[in-house]
């Protein structure tokens, strides 16, 4: 079955290439875009408390009009359901439900719900399909396009997980309606990453059409989603598994980030696009510290995250820890190589490229020095 829209985009990976629909109000008609994905007559959805009152019914009457049911899993909503407790009580459910290697799993939520579930799908079975449907603006333009799953550790972020690609992805703006306006922002620091990245223009359209945004405006979200998930099927087609190191670069900010993060331990007291914020903000001025943007560009950066409403270093995160302190997180991140951790920096906005030549008592020293 079939649909067209002009807001499709296609993930290019050959045989397991898929389709991110974006549409306002498509969740009403999700049963007849999911149809090709569901078995059975039934549709498992893995969830969250809060998704589950707020969204849940529209989705659950959208499949049951077309003859099916759906068969929930409610989680706890928040990044520390990204546990290993919840996965196993998720795989033991989907276990229970008899999922098979043809099915897909509906994750019906935000980046937690959207890692966790297609964590589980990975290894149930040896590995099942799932299928996204993100009901956050971060996880609309991010998390669930591209096929990275995982779960935290102790040692840090997304260190337990899984390269595994979705087999659709459904984008409803609709449902940002509902989403907490500090949500919503923190779904914008991952919007302006693309332009930050390798795009001014977009940035440009980000500092005259973000207020907009943030403020409902459809229009101004629907474009905002498209041109990010765009940009992301590109960069994911040409490195799916960060080989070749272009990949990377969608995580500018990441670095300085995930060590806030860490540091206010992965709590609902800095949420990752806020982080991702801050650290952008903060990989900016290190670039410009170290001469390879101009101040200009670096506070041009920081003053519209302010602007946004977004912190945009460590006072504003709510981060006191000195350098070292964060220097000691960042060792534990995924990225390390033989010792050595490459950081996403600019040579001005637009032109993000990977340094492997970042000596981390220069970082810590640069963090001391820093609010």
């Amino acid at each position: 079955m079939t649909f067209g829209s002009t807001n499709d985009v296609t993930v290019q990976l050959g045989a397991r290439s898929y389709t991110i629909a974006i549409a306002d109000g498509l969740l009403d008609s999700a049963a007849h875009r999911l149809a090709d994905y569901v078995s059975r007559e039934r549709m498992i959805v893995v969830t969250d408390e809060n998704v589950a009152k707020l969204q849940l019914p529209r989705l659950t009457a959208s499949v049951q009009a077309a003859g099916m049911s759906v068969h929930p899993i409610v989680l706890p909503p928040g990044e520390a359901t990204k546990n290993w407790q919840q996965l196993e009580m998720l795989t033991d459910q989907l276990l229970a439900f008899g999922v098979e290697r043809g099915d897909h799993i509906v994750a019906f939520g935000g980046g937690v719900i959207g890692d966790l579930t297609g964590f589980a799908a990975a290894i149930v079975k040896r590995g099942c399909g799932f299928v996204q449907i993100p009901t956050t603006l971060l996880a609309q333009v991010d998390s669930s396009v591209g096929g990275k799953t995982a779960i935290n550790s102790r040692a840090g972020k997304n260190l337990i997980g899984a390269f595994h690609q979705p087999g659709f992805v459904l984008i409803d703006p609709s449902v940002l309606d509902t989403l907490p306006p500090r949500e919503l922002r923190a779904g914008y620091a991952e919007v302006v990453k693309y332009g930050l990245i390798d795009d001014a223009d977009f940035f440009a359209w980000c500092e005259n059409q973000g207020a907009d945004l943030l403020t409902g405006d459809r229009t101004a979200q629907t474009e905002a989603i498209r041109r990010s998930v765009t940009a992301k099927a590109r960069i994911v087609a040409e490195d799916e598994t960060e080989r070749s190191g272009r990949r990377a670069l969608l995580n500018l900010g990441h670095t300085f980030g995930h060590a806030l993060e860490a540091e206010t331990g992965f709590s609902d007291a800095l949420l990752h696009g806020e982080a991702v914020a801050a650290g952008i903000c903060l990989a900016f001025a290190y670039s410009a510290r170290r001469g390879l943007c101009s101040a200009a560009d670096a506070e041009r950066v920081s003053a519209h995250f302010a602007d946004a409403g977004l912190p945009n270093g460590l006072a504003a995160a709510g981060v006191r820890a000195d350098g070292a302190t964060l220097i000691a997180h960042m060792r534990h991140d995924k990225k390390m190589e033989g010792g050595a951790l490459p950081f996403l920096l600019a040579r001005g906005i637009g032109e993000t490229f990977l340094a492997r030549d970042v000596d981390l008592n220069d970082v810590a020293a640069f963090l001391d020095g820093t609010d």
